[in-house]
């Protein structure tokens, strides 16, 4: 895994807008619809391509295949796992959090605007969910081939550091699945683990960073209010287990980890602290760990770092520019971001990133395609100063 050994080095958390044509094909993909196979297989990887080239265009550093061939982070397994039966519930976890309770007025409000626009950019307001109803197993091997094939061929002749491919944890896999075939939830997480693990080698096996997206870890105090702290420190901790189970073998250098209080543009004032789960996550196998640090509930947040020894190995990969807000952040602003943390582990050690993905959120919040673009510019643009400064 690159370090910033000269500059400031960029990268993304994974997910960059889909062509509106490609959209209606992985929806009807991810969710055991008809589609065309052979017009998916067409667009996708033209879609690879020109996501990649627009990557280095804006100066991104390391770069991904935008996950064009996901209608979303959390729906693609539906066509990678054996094991299990589609059912008629819309997928996502639909618990009551705090936030909800304690805002119950602008959660109410937003889920009837929701509700009212069916659609977004082309995307249906909910997507049907699978029930795990027998033994787990991977079946995705030809679709991740194909994702590895893309982005291998977008990314010859392309001036970038290193190449990246996204996976999903088996902790949001358990959230948004259901159980009725395992006795226990950490049976069927070491299940979703075992199965999960042969796409995570075979990305590191192709040679490229794996990264592992878990919303979870953070967002599973505000999806329960009924528990406390302590409690939800038990339950990451057997999540940390779930995530190193699938990881086991595979190189810590070879993986980043990404988790973030996912896509909720609204009142937010439960978040789990990062000091209330920051050695958890430490603990997780990876070489680098992403998380969020501009939206304005946590950029106060980089001073944990000062408290917190990060082992010499692993990377820092903190958010600069932040996808919950609809204004561009100026460079200045993300220069003094990445300084901070440059500051308390070592400039070596930050790779400059954003908050979260930037396209089919499990929410319907994500921002428009132009906004996104214009953040990752920003980025680019605020970790050349930041360059300059800390290099003199």
């Amino acid at each position: 895994m690159r370090r910033s050994t000269e500059r400031i080095l960029t990268t993304h958390v994974g997910s960059l807008p889909r062509p509106p044509e490609l959209v209606p094909l992985l929806l009807a993909k991810d969710s055991g619809q008809p589609y065309d196979a052979a017009e998916l297989a067409r667009r996708v990887p033209q879609a690879v391509r020109a996501v990649v080239a627009r990557q280095a265009a804006v100066g991104l550093d390391v770069l991904n295949d935008g996950e064009q061939s996901k209608s979303s982070f959390v729906a693609y397994p539906y066509t990678r796992l054996g094991g299990f039966t589609p059912t008629e519930r819309p997928l996502g976890s639909r618990a009551v959090t705090r936030d909800a309770l304690a805002f119950p007025a602008v959660y109410e409000e937003q889920r009837a605007m929701y509700a009212a626009r069916p659609s977004k950019r082309g995307r249906p307001a909910a997507r049907p969910a699978l029930v795990c109803t027998g033994p787990i197993s991977y079946v995705g091997q030809q679709d991740v081939q194909a994702d590895i094939a893309n982005l291998r061929a977008a990314m010859q002749g392309v001036a970038a550091e290193e190449g990246f491919l996204t996976a999903i944890s088996p902790n949001n896999l358990a959230l948004n699945y259901a159980n009725e075939y395992y006795r226990t939830r950490e049976e069927y997480l070491f299940a979703l683990a075992d199965a999960m693990r042969e796409e995570y080698r075979a990305i590191v096996e192709a040679g490229f960073v794996l990264q592992i997206d878990d919303p979870w870890l953070a967002t599973h105090y505000d999806r329960s209010p009924g528990a406390t702290i302590a409690e939800c420190r038990r339950a990451i901790a057997t999540g940390v287990e779930a995530v190193n189970h699938a990881l086991r073998g595979i190189p810590a250098d070879r993986v980043r980890f990404h988790t973030c209080y996912s896509v909720n543009v609204a009142p937010r004032v439960h978040d789990m602290e990062l000091k209330d789960f920051v050695d958890l996550m430490l603990q997780i196998h990876a070489g680098a760990y992403s998380f969020e640090a501009a939206n304005p509930r946590h950029e106060h947040e980089w001073q944990v770092w000062e408290t917190v020894t990060l082992p010499d190995d692993k990377v820092l990969m903190p958010g600069v520019v932040s996808h919950c807000i609809t204004l561009v952040e100026h460079p200045e602003l993300v220069a003094q971001r990445i300084a901070r943390f440059a500051g308390v582990v070592g400039r070596e050690r930050v790779l400059a990133a954003n908050d979260c993905g930037f396209a089919t959120s499990a929410a319907g919040d994500e921002p428009h395609p132009d906004v996104a673009w214009a953040k990752l510019e920003a980025l680019v643009a605020g970790a050349r100063l930041a360059t300059e400064r800390l290099w003199g």
